[in-house]
C-alpha cells in the first residue's frame, strides 16, 4: 500500500477512457477522500495533458484512507467510480510545515497559526517571476538560502503575466485572450516541482493566481470572468495539497465595475470553508474596498504601500488604511505583501531605496495593525534577473542586478533580525497603541513617525523611531516597573539601559539611526514565553 507522511502530499493517476474534445473546460473529476475517524473530504482533480488526470490531496490524519472519483461524464470508465487507499504515517522530521501543520486564522482572526495553534510569523520574499523563471536548481539553490537567512513564505506567479509573458522556454500558460483557446500543461508541469521544493525547505508557498494590473496582459483583467475563475480553479486543484496561502489577485484595483466581478471570483474558486487561507494583492497605496469585509472567501487583508518614500506615501502606510481599518469587523491579519524593495527607484526622485528605507517600512508595517508579519522585496530577485538589466515592462525601477546578487543585500539581514526580535516575545498578542507617546514626533515630519504597540496583557510594549529623536512616552497604561531595552534593527543587538515607572518618560536612542524600544515588566520573562494564546 503506497504511503505518505501527515500533511504531506499523495497523488493518483487516473487514464480516461473516452476522448474529449475540450477536457479541460467539458470535464470536472472529483475525489472523495474518507479518513480513518469516517470523515470525508474532496478534491478536485485536473487534466494533466493526453488521456492523463491527476488528484493531489493533503490528508491530515494518521491511518489507512480510501477514495472514489466521480466524474462528469459518467461513461468514461477512466475517470469515474475509481477507487483505491493509501496510508499516512507520522511525520519523523522537524520541518516546521510537517511538525505543526498547514495555515489558517488565529482564534481572534488577526494573526496566522499552524493546524496545531502554533503562532506563524509571516516574512515571505516576493519573488514574482522566479518560480516560472528559475531552473529547478536554480530554485532550490534560492530557497537554501532563504530558509537559512529566516524567511517563511515566498510569492510568486503562476502563470505569464506584465513582469514575465514568457517562461523560461518561451512559452505563456496558455493562448488565447479573454477567453483560453488552449492550456499549456507543459507550463505548468515545469512548475510542478517548485511548489514541494518550497515546503521542502520550510518556507509556505504563497502563489498568486491571476495577476491583474496590465489590461492587455495579465488573466486577471484580460480574461473573461468564467475563464479566469476557471483558470483559477485548475490552479487551486493542481497545487492545493501544498501548504501555501493562496493570493487571488495580484496588483489589482478591484474598484469600480470591477468590484463584482472579483468577488464572485472568489466565491468561484473559494467555495469550501475546508480551505487554505486566501488573500488579495492590490496595487500601491490601494486598499480593499468594504464591499468585500463581509466575503467569507477572503481572509487576509494583504496591501502593499509601494514604493515611494514622498510624504503622501508614508502618511498612507503610518497613518492611512492600515492603521485604521484593523479595528473592523469580522477581523483578518493585515499584510503589507509589497513594501519599498530594497535597490528599486524610489517613486518621484529615482534613487534607489536604502536598507534603512526598507527597515522602516518594515516595522512601520508589523507595528500600524496588529502583527501578523510582513513581506520583502528586491530588484533582481522578484524579475528574476540573470544580468543587469531593466525588467521587462517596468522601465522605472532601474537597473535590476542578478538576483544571485541582489538574494544578500544589506536589507536581507536587517528584516530577518527584525524578525528575529518579534520572535523572542509574544508578537501575537501586539495591538498597535499610540496612545503610548505623549506626543507623536511625526506631526510635523512624517520621516521621524514613531509607531507604537502594546501587548494585550499591558506588560510589554514595542515601539520603533526611524531616527535618532527624543520620544516623549505616556506608560500609564501599562504595569511598571519596565526594563528599557533598546535594539539596533539592523544587527539586533540590544541595549539595556534602565528601568522606568509606568508615568511619564522622555527616552533617546543610545546612538544614531533607527532603533526598536522594547519596554516589559518582566523583561527575561517575556522574551522566553512562546506559549500561543
Amino acid at each position: 500500500m503506497r504511503a505518505v507522511h501527515k500533511w504531506g502530499a499523495f497523488e493518483v493517476e487516473f487514464n480516461s477512457k473516452t476522448s474529449h474534445a475540450d477536457p479541460f473546460r467539458t470535464v470536472t473529476l472529483n475525489c472523495v477522500f474518507k479518513a480513518p475517524s469516517g470523515r470525508t473530504l474532496l478534491a478536485r482533480g485536473f487534466w494533466d495533458e493526453g488521456s492523463t488526470w491527476r488528484v493531489r490531496f493533503m490528508p491530515d490524519e494518521i491511518g489507512v484512507w480510501t477514495y472514489a472519483t466521480a466524474c462528469s461524464n459518467r461513461d468514461d470508465r477512466g475517470l469515474h467510480n475509481q477507487t483505491g487507499s493509501f496510508k499516512t504515517m507520522p511525520y519523523e522530521g522537524d520541518n516546521p510545515l510537517y511538525v505543526h501543520g498547514p495555515l489558517r486564522l488565529s482564534g481572534n482572526r488577526r494573526y496566522l497559526i499552524h493546524t496545531d495553534g502554533t503562532p506563524f510569523f509571516w516574512l515571505a520574499d516576493t519573488a514574482w517571476h522566479g518560480a516560472i523563471k528559475s531552473t529547478l536548481n536554480e530554485w532550490n539553490a534560492y530557497l537554501k538560502v532563504r530558509e537559512e537567512q529566516g524567511f517563511t513564505a515566498v510569492q510568486f506567479v503562476t502563470t505569464h503575466w506584465r513582469g514575465g509573458p514568457l517562461d523560461s522556454h518561451g512559452e505563456k500558460a496558455y493562448e488565447g485572450k479573454d477567453r483560453i483557446q488552449s492550456l499549456n500543461v507543459a507550463f505548468f508541469k515545469r512548475l510542478d516541482p517548485k511548489f514541494p521544493a518550497l515546503n521542502e525547505h520550510g518556507l509556505v508557498a504563497a502563489p498568486v493566481l491571476l495577476w491583474a494590473a496590465a489590461i492587455d496582459i495579465d488573466p486577471g483583467r484580460t480574461l473573461a470572468e468564467e475563464d479566469a475563475t476557471q483558470l483559477a480553479q485548475y490552479l487551486t486543484a493542481r497545487y492545493g495539497a501544498y501548504v501555501l496561502v493562496w493570493i487571488l489577485g495580484g496588483d489589482g484595483r478591484y474598484t469600480g465595475e470591477d468590484t463584482d466581478r472579483w468577488r464572485r471570483i472568489g466565491r468561484g474558486v473559494f467555495p469550501d470553508k475546508n480551505r487554505h487561507p486566501v488573500a488579495m494583492h492590490l496595487c500601491g497605496k490601494h486598499w480593499i474596498l468594504p464591499e468585500f469585509q463581509h466575503e467569507e472567501w477572503l481572509d487576509i487583508i494583504g496591501y502593499q504601500s509601494g514604493h515611494g518614500v514622498d510624504e503622501d506615501t508614508l502618511k498612507w502606510l503610518c497613518q492611512g488604511p492600515p492603521s485604521r481599518d484593523w479595528l473592523l469587523e469580522p477581523a483578518r491579519p493585515i499584510i503589507n505583501l509589497e513594501p519599498n524593495y530594497e535597490a528599486h527607484l524610489a517613486y518621484h526622485i529615482h534613487t534607489p531605496i536604502t536598507p534603512h528605507q526598507v527597515r522602516r517600512a518594515t516595522c512601520w508595517s508589523l507595528l500600524t495593525a496588529p502583527t501578523a508579519g510582513v513581506s520583502y522585496g528586491t530588484n533582481g530577485v522578484w524579475s528574476w534577473a540573470r544580468k543587469p538589466e531593466v525588467p521587462i515592462n517596468h522601465p522605472h525601477v532601474g537597473v535590476a542586478q542578478p538576483w544571485r546578487k541582489t538574494i544578500k543585500l544589506p536589507g536581507v539581514e536587517a528584516v530577518c533580525s527584525i524578525k528575529k526580535v518579534f520572535s523572542e516575545m509574544p508578537w501575537w498578542t501586539l495591538l498597535p497603541d499610540q496612545s503610548l507617546l505623549a506626543e507623536q514626533p511625526g506631526l510635523q515630519n512624517i520621516e521621524r513617525f514613531v509607531v507604537a504597540a502594546r501587548t494585550e496583557d499591558r506588560k510589554a510594549a514595542v515601539l520603533y523611531a526611524p531616527q535618532e529623536q527624543e520620544i516623549d512616552l505616556s506608560l500609564t497604561s501599562l504595569q511598571g516597573p519596565l526594563e528599557v531595552t533598546w535594539i539596533n534593527p539592523t544587527t539586533g543587538e540590544k541595549t539595556t539601559r534602565r528601568q522606568v515607572n509606568a508615568g511619564s518618560a522622555s527616552m533617546k536612542p543610545p546612538e544614531p539611526g533607527d532603533w526598536i524600544l522594547i519596554l516589559a515588566s518582566s523583561l527575561a520573562e517575556k522574551l522566553q514565553k512562546k506559549e500561543a494564546p
